[in-house]
């Protein structure tokens, strides 16, 4: 049974066949468009140090024939013979790409898969689509390379240019055109799979449907979301904006808090003629209020929802309705004091699952759904109810996130019935909610998520980076995860120019490709000087995916 590749995923070949005598087949599915698909022989430095390993339809075979280009047959667009024993030492990466032969681009491919073969049986496929790419004209498909052993790797790269422009990223020079000459049809290696009249075969790509595809891209519905005419959900407003009115039942409040000034009067003292702002002997608009003493935010027009970031008018307890203009205001009014004071602060049940309390607060409720959550040890500040925490670092689950990152992250199973409060070092707290869809999170930047979600731990590997890698989980299904950002963070869409600092970027849509900078040969050309970062990332992807950067280097 053929193994199922995704994007970055690397496997030892040893561990998918015992042979290496392999048969490599690529199908694209893209109506109007054609492909020259071709096989780079590179060294230890991925150049093309000798063209004689630049496999193509001018070339179709190195001087040994450790690799043959064999054209289209049993559904494959273009395939290829591979010999790994026969490889010369030098050559240690064999790449395996597709060019648009004229106009168009790669977002408008339907569907295609590169897929291994050997002993008549496939054994490892990469699906993908257009939907990964968007103005690319090429695409770097899958590497055979070798350390210590050899092994494959699920590339899907897109590369800006056509065919002349990767032979130049990979050193080649590029030779004047010539008429290829007439190829005569290679007969079908006993190691390949069968071919039919008719239809591709049963490990083929079917005739009637396109080859399976990839997650299609997910629409950011999620809090997360692209820059739009309107703001993205649970960042908070920009210091001195007005909030909306309250919806029906409000997940986040996001006002702002407003500090009492220091020399404010105690609730219910006769505030003293003139006030502030006033010339003495003026007299007040029916219905206007005089302005507040220096330092005391005026409160909104427009009724604010209760509970957090919301301050009563000076000598007015929470819920008391407000006096008319020229009322007395000298009789101090019920339960004023410390409760009063505090009334702001109280705690904002919802019934929800996962219910904010502040900015930089917030509370589970582990009745609702009854699913347990998973959080970072340390993040719990309160809780109440019967809940039991199981601390993953003492248990597999621990181990493998934790020692998997290197980067100390030990988690804590919260189970029962109860409220937990989590928070951490004051950072911003942002609820994500995933419906299906999918979302990469720095694992620096994660704080808590619902069980019930896929997570998969993934390393990107780059010489510069601290450590040697960055550490991304990605989400996966329906629930919530919660990322942690210092300072508010902003959300930008990925274009074919987008860059940024690795120790400052928090969360990408899931169908967007990161690659790390320093590692692309026409960087100088990409991007032209220096920005004093010690590495970056590169984002591609599609129209619709998106970047999330907080104003804090980790």
């Amino acid at each position: 049974m053929a193994r199922e590749f995704q994007r970055g995923h690397k496997a030892k070949i040893s561990d998918l066949t015992a042979g290496t005598d392999l048969y490599v087949g690529v199908q694209i599915s893209a109506p109007g468009l054609t492909f020259d698909i071709s096989c780079f022989g590179l060294d230890a430095s991925e150049r093309l140090s000798d063209d004689r390993y630049f496999i193509f339809f001018n070339q179709p075979k190195s001087p040994e024939e450790s690799i043959q280009l064999l054209g289209a047959q049993a559904g494959d667009t273009e395939s290829f013979r591979v010999t790994l024993d026969r490889i010369p030492q030098q050559i240690q990466r064999l790449s395996f790409t597709a060019t648009i032969d004229g106009a168009g681009q790669m977002s408008q491919v339907a569907s295609g898969y590169i897929r291994v073969v050997a002993g008549g049986e496939e054994v490892a496929r990469y699906a993908f689509s257009g939907a990964e790419f968007s103005t690319e004209r090429a695409v770097m498909l899958g590497d055979f390379y070798l350390k210590d052993v050899w092994r494959f790797a699920a590339i899907g790269q897109g590369f800006d240019g056509g065919l002349d422009a990767l032979l130049k990223n990979f050193g080649g020079e590029v030779a004047e055109e010539e008429p290829a000459p007439a190829q005569p049809q290679a007969a079908v290696p006993s190691f390949a799979p069968p071919a039919q009249a008719s239809a591709p075969p049963a490990f083929g790509a079917p005739a009637a449907a396109p080859a399976p595809a990839p997650a299609p891209v997910p629409a950011p519905a999620q809090n997360f979301a692209p820059p739009s005419p309107a703001p993205a959900q649970n960042f908070p407003p920009p210091p001195g904006a007005t909030p909306p009115p309250a919806p029906a039942d409000p997940a986040v409040y996001a006002a702002q808090t407003i500090v009492a000034p220091v020399n404010q009067p105690p609730y219910g003292q006769q505030p003293q003629p003139p006030q502030y702002g006033q010339v003495p002997g003026q007299q007040h608009a029916p219905g206007q209020s005089a302005p507040p003493p220096p330092g005391y935010g005026q409160p909104p027009q427009a009724p604010m929802p209760p509970g957090y970031g919301q301050q009563p008018p000076s000598g007015q307890f929470p819920g008391q309705p407000q006096a008319p203009h020229g009322a007395p205001q000298g009789a101090a009014p019920q339960g004023a004091g410390v409760a009063a004071a505090l009334q702001k602060y109280r705690e904002a049940p919802t019934g929800q699952r996962w219910t904010q309390q502040n900015e930089k607060l917030i509370r589970v409720d582990l009745g609702v759904a009854d699913q347990p959550i998973l959080a970072r040890q340390g993040s719990m500040v309160l809780y109440q109810g019967k809940v039991e925490f199981g601390y993953k670092g003492a248990g597999f689950a621990g181990r493998v996130v934790g020692n998997a990152t290197g980067q100390e992250m030990q988690l804590m199973r919260c189970s029962g019935r109860g409220q937990v409060f989590l928070a951490e070092e004051g950072t911003h707290l942002h609820p994500i909610e995933l419906q299906g869809d999918a979302i990469c999170v720095s694992a620096e930047n994660v704080l808590a998520f619902d069980e019930t979600l896929q997570h998969e731990v993934r390393r990107i590997e780059g010489h510069g980076i601290p450590g040697g890698a960055l550490f991304v989980m990605q989400f996966q299904g329906t629930g919530t995860v919660i990322v942690k950002t210092h300072g508010v963070p902003v959300v930008l869409p990925v274009t074919p120019t987008t860059f940024a600092d690795c120790h400052a970027v928090v969360a990408w849509s899931a169908a967007a490709q990161a690659i790390v900078s320093s590692q692309v040969r026409m960087r100088s050309n990409a991007y032209a000087g220096s920005t004093g970062e010690s590495v970056n990332l590169q984002f591609r992807g599609a129209p619709g995916n998106f970047i999330v950067v907080q104003p804090y280097e980790v």
